[in-house]
């Protein structure tokens, strides 16, 4: 009986342990954000990013920098906090950290800035907004695409650890198709502008081609032998 009580116990124990720490859609994040008095809003990107466009209000704390732990512990354990990054991945480690040092209300963001934005939402942005339109065009890509071959286009950055483990494999297969379709590495970071007006919300991305038309796209992690698959359907 003894040990059938603590199970429960600790069962409730991971329940509530679960509820502090919340992952919520952009427009959940954005309605709870608003509704919730006294909220805390953490930007956990890099300085450089945060710069170049944030959520309204957001204090940014970055998650990959050493004082991460220090930082966090001058904010208010007891008040709601809400957490972000670009994709997701940054915000969720920094908000199971926030959670085991006591605070009582995380919310993440699934998706980050990178959806958010997406979207259409509201963030505070620089007035000089150059650096955003900065990489290649639309009418350098448009003519990338407008190719007979099939052409497969990658939307990666180096902080996507799915992006980087597939790289290798992007590389190699776009030399030994390199006779029959074009495989073409885009750095979303250096092409904000153009990700967006390609509705690019979550990397890494794969964009197939022919004569200028989208035939199919696929986010996330993939094995060479899906690659491969993909590619041979569509030559």
């Amino acid at each position: 009986m003894k040990s059938i009580l603590i199970s429960f116990l600790s069962i409730l124990l991971t329940a509530s342990a679960g509820l502090a720490q919340t992952q919520l859609s952009t427009n959940d994040f954005q309605n709870k954000l608003n509704a919730t008095k006294q909220a805390q809003l953490l930007d956990v990107r890099t300085p450089e990013e945060y710069k170049q466009g944030h959520l309204e209000k957001a204090e940014n704390i970055d998650y990959k920098n050493a004082a991460f732990q220090e930082q966090v512990e001058k904010l208010d354990k007891n008040k709601p906090v809400f957490v972000y990054c670009l994709a997701g991945g940054r915000s969720a480690a920094a908000a199971k950290v926030l959670h085991e040092k006591g605070f009582t209300n995380v919310y993440d963001m699934q998706g980050g800035y990178l959806k958010w934005t997406s979207t259409g939402k509201l963030i505070d942005a620089p007035k000089d907004a150059s650096a955003a339109n900065k990489g290649m065009s639309s009418a350098v890509f448009k003519k990338l695409i407008s190719s007979e071959q099939l052409v497969m286009v990658d939307f990666y950055a180096p902080w996507c650890a799915p992006c980087i483990k597939m790289l290798p494999t992007v590389h190699k297969l776009a030399e030994e198709y390199k006779s029959k379709a074009k495989i073409e590495t885009i750095h979303y970071d250096q092409n904000k502008a153009l990700a967006k007006e390609l509705g690019i919300d979550e990397i890494p991305a794969f964009l197939f081609y022919k004569n200028g038309k989208l035939i199919l796209r696929k986010n996330g992690l993939m094995e060479e032998a899906e690659f491969r698959k993909l590619i041979e359907q569509h030559l």
